[in-house]
C-alpha cells in the first residue's frame, strides 16, 4: 500500500507540474489590455525588444520554478514518510545519543541534509537562471556560502521550535496547538527584533549611507512622517545581484531604513526618496504591525487545521506513515508537509492584503513627494533591472504578488497627476 501511494504521489506531481507548464507558456495572457498600450506603463515605451523577450523568457521559467518548488516540497515529506526514512532517522538518533535532545538533534540535521540535497536541484536552477539572465552576479562560492548560512540558522531555529513542539504535543495531548501558537508569539517578535542586527549582517556588510546629502533629504522626509530615524544604512549587494531594493526592517530599537548600494548606483535622488517614502508609510500606517498581528492570527488557524490533519491522516495512513500518534518524533514530515500545505492555500489572502497596504504607501508616497516623474520612472527602472512582467498571469499574481503589478502601480499613478492637473486647473 506504501508502494501504491508513493507511485500516485510522484505521478500527482508529474501530472501537476505538465498542467502548470502549459498554463505558464501557453494559456496565460500577458498581453497589455489595449487601452494602456502607448501608455508610460507599456514596457514597450520603457524596454526595448531584447528586453521585452528577455522578461517573458525568465518571468515563465521563474515562475515555472516557484509552483514546482513548494508541492515537490510536500512530495519530499510524504515520500519519507513511505519509504521509512524518517523512522530511520529516529533510530540513528537512538543509536548516537542518549538524552531526548541529542537524538532530536541527529533526527532534525539527517532530515535537513536529506531536504537540502533534494531541494538542491531546483535551488541550483534557479540560482543559474539569475545568472543567465544577468540579474544574478553572485559567484557560486558566495551563493553556497548563503546557503550554508540558511541551512544552519534554520537549522537552529529549527532545533528549539521542535524540541518545545513535541513536548507541547506529548504533555498537551489535544490542545498542544494552541500552547504552541501562544509560545510562537513572543518567539516571532524576538526573531524581528534580532532580525537587522544579528541575522542580516551575516549575509551582508551594512554601513550608513555615504551620501550624506541624500541621507539628509531622506532624514527629513521620515521626520515629517515622525519616524523616529537617525541613520539611514545601505546594504552591499552590487556583487551578488543587480537588482534594486530598499525597506525598512526590524521593530523597535532595531528599526532600520535600509538602502541596496544598486539602487543608489542606478536611481537618481528624486525616485529614491518616492522609494523611501513609501517604504516609510509602512511604518506610518502600521502595517508592520497589523502584518505581524495577520501572521499570527493566521498561525493560528494554521496550528489548529494541522493538528486535525495529523490527527486524521495517522488514523487513515498511521500503518503506512510508520506512525501510531501525533507526538512521535518520526511525525516532524507530516507536520511539516500540512503546515506547507495551509500556508500555501492561504498565500493568496495574505497576498491580497499586502497589496493593499503597497498601494496605500504608494499613494502616500506620491502625496508626499508629488513627483510623479521620478516616481514612474523608478517603477521603470525597477521593471528593467528585475526583468519583471508589467502584466503577469492571473494565478502568479495572487500566489506570488505581494506587490501590485507594475500595470497597476504606474497606471496609479498616471491617474493621480491627471487628478493633480484637473484640479490645478479648478484651482484656477
Amino acid at each position: 500500500m506504501a508502494r501504491k501511494m508513493g507511485f500516485y504521489g510522484v505521478i500527482a506531481y508529474v501530472l501537476y507540474g505538465f498542467a502548470v507548464y502549459w498554463y505558464l507558456f501557453y494559456f496565460a495572457d500577458t498581453s497589455l489590455p489595449f487601452e494602456f498600450e502607448g501608455s508610460r506603463a507599456d514596457p514597450a515605451t520603457f524596454l526595448n525588444g531584447r528586453e521585452l523577450m528577455l522578461s517573458e523568457e525568465y518571468s515563465k521559467v521563474r515562475n515555472l520554478l516557484f509552483f514546482l518548488s513548494t508541492p515537490f516540497e510536500w512530495l519530499f515529506y510524504f515520500l519519507i514518510l513511505l519509504m521509512g526514512l524518517s523512522k530511520a532517522f529516529k533510530k540513528w538518533g537512538e543509536e548516537t545519543a542518549k538524552n531526548k535532545y541529542g537524538q532530536t538533534a541527529i533526527y532534525l540535521i539527517w532530515l535537513s541534509f536529506f531536504a537540502y540535497i533534494a531541494t538542491f536541484p531546483l535551488s541550483y536552477i534557479s540560482y543559474t537562471l539569475s545568472k543567465t539572465y544577468n540579474i544574478s552576479t553572485q559567484s557560486f562560492a558566495s551563493w553556497m556560502k548563503d546557503e550554508l548560512i540558511d541551512f544552519w540558522i534554520n537549522y537552529a531555529m529549527m532545533f528549539v521550535i521542535v524540541v518545545v513542539l513535541y513536548w507541547l504535543m506529548n504533555k498537551f495531548k489535544r490542545f498542544w496547538w494552541l500552547f504552541a501558537w501562544l509560545l510562537s508569539v513572543p518567539f516571532t517578535l524576538f526573531i524581528m527584533f534580532l532580525q537587522p542586527v544579528v541575522i542580516d549582517p551575516l549575509y551582508n556588510d551594512f554601513s550608513p549611507l555615504k551620501n550624506k546629502e541624500l541621507e539628509s533629504k531622506i532624514l527629513d522626509i521620515a521626520g515629517q512622517a515622525n519616524i523616529p530615524a537617525e541613520h539611514v544604512f545601505e546594504v552591499d549587494m552590487a556583487e551578488k545581484t543587480n537588482a534594486l531594493n530598499a525597506y525598512v526592517t526590524g521593530i523597535g530599537s532595531n528599526s532600520r531604513i535600509v538602502l541596496w548600494d544598486t539602487t543608489l548606483n542606478r536611481l537618481n535622488d528624486d525616485q529614491i526618496l518616492f522609494i523611501m517614502a513609501h517604504e516609510m508609510a509602512h511604518y506610518v500606517e502600521k502595517h508592520l504591525y497589523i502584518g505581524i498581528a495577520g501572521y499570527l492570527v493566521l498561525s493560528l488557524f494554521g496550528l489548529y487545521f494541522v493538528s486535525r490533519l495529523m490527527n486524521w491522516a495517522i488514523k487513515r495512513w498511521g500503518k503506512e506513515f510508520k506512525l501510531q500518534h501525533p507526538g512521535d518524533l518520526r511525525s516532524l514530515p507530516l507536520f511539516l508537509m500540512f503546515l506547507s500545505m495551509i500556508m500555501f492555500a492561504a498565500s493568496p489572502v495574505s497576498n491580497l492584503v499586502s497589496r493593499y497596504q503597497e498601494t496605500r504607501a504608494d499613494r502616500y508616497a506620491i502625496e508626499m513627494t508629488e513627483n510623479t516623474d521620478a516616481a514612474i520612472s523608478a517603477f521603470q527602472e525597477l521593471t528593467k533591472a528585475g526583468l519583471s512582467q508589467v502584466n503577469p498571469p492571473w494565478l502568479v499574481k495572487i500566489f506570488r504578488y505581494g506587490h501590485p503589478t507594475m500595470l497597476e502601480r504606474i497606471s496609479r499613478l498616471e491617474d493621480f497627476e491627471v487628478e493633480k492637473r484637473n484640479e490645478q486647473e479648478d484651482g484656477y
